[in-house]
């Protein structure tokens, strides 16, 4: 097997936030696939960053009273405490605040200048005059220019899915000062991604090349457009101050934008690697490199990974990533995480419970596949799946048979003549345990499929150890060979399922090293003409003393973790744990201005059922909701996709108003509008429904 040199990132967490359970699904799966790569010999680094820059920063900053580089100090030591828990192995973990990102940063600026693809416009913005500074779009908050709901952000609406700019909002107002903000015109930088030189290299690199998964190249083609049109629009990539970034050269006043430097992040923070172990950066960063660069992100941040990026690099002579590999979302219990129920569980909180990372790690690997699907985490099968497969069919084959070896034995496996009895039993028994499905497995992300295999091992290694008894043959005095063959045998397998599950369960595996007493495990790998008995621990190999690896868990563990989470449904402020810039929550609103009874009689209230429910094809926000209202049904299209499966709202009881005039949209005509909270901080949406006894057609008064 020929050795790779291959370079692997994750996105980089905002640093105005704590890491939870659902960030960590993407660090974990991007842990598993380096630890394999290392296993197999292969010269990996995997590096990753805080994003530090943009307004969220310098407002939390300034709240709490302290500096933006203080805050981003505290929080990074956050971060990796969390990382290090989770066993997430860095080789290097920077920040975007550093010399090296700047220079990389000025530098890419720089050359696409010389080529002609930055332009200056000026453009009008909303501006607060109370903080004195121009709003980014979810600073600004106001009633949807299509539907009129009512504290939609200033880029979309989250009941109609419609897209727009902050100066289309009805009645906006700063999110930050609740101050109603004025129109103001400043010049602002541009990457021309409309040049044609971006469009058609980004429609051969992302629409037709295979550097993406299917589903995100079939986005890319629906973003770009087919050959003849070209859908993109110029990238507005500078913000006016005060704003916590770095400068642009010669333009005082203006910064970075916050997306452009966060990818650069990426060669920041290894350059820093470089720079300390001596590697050469040109070697993974030229055009023309043999190392792979490989991008393991969220499919919300597809769109300035997949566009922006790579046509960055390209016209700054820099190479492009090898692959991007974009993860779905983590729901727990079927729902998104809600700090009501106790779900939205950080890191630290899981660790302080006392809860093994491993369990988790684990858990998360048996749900990955290569796609964009969202995953479970369903905290009943958490439970069951741990204690059935880690600790009732792995742990279990060596806590059943090591005692023996070491009371009996001394700790010495069996070796000459018993060893070549043992070698044939575990060719004639295990011939299908080859590394090379499990292997192909994990090299395609395809976690679940590894582990379904390697479970599959583990439960012939339990039917043969209980089919041989070694507990029975104990007792039988002239039966002393069979023993110690039947028990090495055991410590064998156990040997061999280890080295396939180290890239899940480094720190028990780490464990099982000591206690099997051997070097650290590699990947299993067999030529041709080997058999799975080559891959065994030599004969009379000497074990330690076994120690107990891992316990079950007990329900009232995962009760304790839910009630430590749980929280009232009170405001929650700035410092809600967010994952990107562009994802930053802000404050609960203030109550809307005082309105007259008779106002609100115009608006006519209905029960209503929901007799049917549906995704809407190429919708991202939107489900089709079918209604009976008693006397008729209605069509409405609600943006609460990211909050419900079609299937939970099936045969509920909800809110609508019956007398919205019908709207038009691009999936087809809304009869109305289904009432729901949420839209907070929290990001939470919540289905309004009735007490029993409501009914169809009624009037809500």
């Amino acid at each position: 097997m020929s050795k790779r040199k291959i370079l692997v990132t994750s996105a980089l967490p905002y640093a105005n936030g704590s890491i939870h359970l659902g960030h960590l699904v993407e660090y974990i799966q991007t842990d598993i696939w380096v630890r394999f790569q290392k296993m197999r010999g292969h010269t990996v680094y995997y590096v990753c960053a805080d994003d530090t820059h943009g307004t969220p920063i310098m407002l939390r900053a300034e709240k709490e009273g302290i500096t933006p580089e203080a805050l981003i100090a505290r929080v990074h030591s956050e971060h990796l405490g969390d990382f290090n828990g989770f066993h997430i192995q860095f080789d290097n973990y920077y920040s975007t605040h550093s010399a090296e990102t700047r220079h990389f940063s000025e530098d890419i600026y720089a050359k696409l200048k010389t080529a002609g693809l930055i332009t200056v416009r000026s453009i009008e913005q909303l501006y607060d005059p109370v903080k004195n500074m121009f709003l980014p779009d979810r600073f600004v908050k106001g009633e949807c220019p299509k539907c009129s709901a009512k504290d939609q952000y200033g880029d979309s609406c989250e009941v109609c899915g419609a897209a727009y700019t902050p100066t289309e909002l009805k009645n906006p107002y700063s999110a930050v000062s609740g101050a109603k903000p004025i129109s103001k015109f400043s010049e602002h930088y541009f990457f021309n991604l409309s040049d044609s030189r971006c469009v058609d290299f980004l429609r051969h690199w992302a629409c037709e090349g295979d550097h993406l998964q299917p589903e995100a190249a079939n986005k890319m083609r629906e973003w770009v457009g087919e050959a003849g049109e070209n859908k993109l629009s110029d990238w507005d990539i500078s913000r006016d101050a005060p704003y916590f970034g770095f400068e642009i050269p010669d333009v005082p006043g203006k910064y970075f934008y916050v997306w452009l430097d966060a990818p650069v992040g990426y060669m920041g923070s290894f350059k820093n690697l470089c720079e300390r172990e001596k590697i050469q950066f040109d070697e993974f960063w030229q055009p023309q490199s043999d190392a792979e660069l490989y991008h393991f992100i969220g499919k919300d941040i597809l769109y300035f990974h997949a566009l922006f990026w790579p046509a960055m690099l390209q016209n700054a002579k820099y190479r492009t990533p090898t692959k991007i590999f974009a993860h779905g979302f983590l729901t727990v219990n079927g729902e998104k995480m809600s700090k009501s129920r106790g779900t939205f569980i950080t890191a630290e909180s899981y660790l302080r419970q006392g809860l093994n990372p491993e369990w988790l790690r684990y858990y998360y690997a048996a749900k990955l596949n290569s796609t964009l699907e969202d995953i479970d985490l369903n905290l009943e099968d958490f439970v069951a799946r741990v204690n059935s497969d880690l600790v009732g069919k792995f742990i279990n084959i060596a806590s059943r048979c090591a005692g023996f070896i070491s009371k009996r034995f001394a700790g010495r496996l069996v070796d000459g003549a018993q060893y070549h009895v043992l070698q044939k039993m575990v060719n004639e028994h295990f011939a299908t345990w080859r590394p090379a499905v499990i292997e192909q497995a994990f090299e395609a992300r395809e976690f679940s499929a590894a582990i379904r295999q390697i479970m599959k091992f583990a439960d012939e290694a339990n039917e043969m150890i209980h089919e041989l008894a070694p507990w029975e043959i104990a007792k039988n005095p002239d039966r002393t060979d069979d023993l110690q063959r039947t028990c090495s045998l055991g410590i064998q397998l156990f040997y061999l399922l280890s080295r396939y599950l180290k890239p899940i369960l480094p720190g028990t595996v780490q464990q099982i090293e000591a206690f099997l007493n051997c070097a650290p495990l590699t990947w299993p790998q067999l030529n041709d003409d080997q058999t799975v008995s080559d891959l065994l621990l030599p004969a009379g190999h000497i074990i330690n003393i076994y120690q107990h690896l891992m316990t079950r868990i007990d329900s009232k563990q995962i009760e304790a973790l839910t009630a430590a989470n749980t929280q009232s449904l009170a405001p929650v402020t700035q410092n809600t744990p967010v994952r990107h810039a562009e994802k930053q929550q802000h404050a609960i609103v203030p109550i809307a201005e005082t309105i007259s009874i008779d106002d609100f009689s115009k608006i006519d209230l209905r029960i209503a059922k929901i007799v049917n429910a549906e995704h809407v094809p190429g919708a991202e926000k939107l489900l089709k909701l079918t209604l009976d209202i008693g006397s008729e049904q209605r069509m409405v299209f609600a943006g609460i996709k990211s909050a419900y499966d079609p299937e939970q709202l099936k045969g509920r009881l909800t809110v609508m108003v019956a007398n919205l005039a019908p709207r038009q949209m691009k999936f087809g005509l809304s009869e109305g509008m289904v009432l729901a909270a949420g839209g907070g901080n929290s990001g939470e949406l919540f289905i309004l429904s009735p007490d029993t006894g409501a009914q169809p057609g009624m009037r809500v008064k």
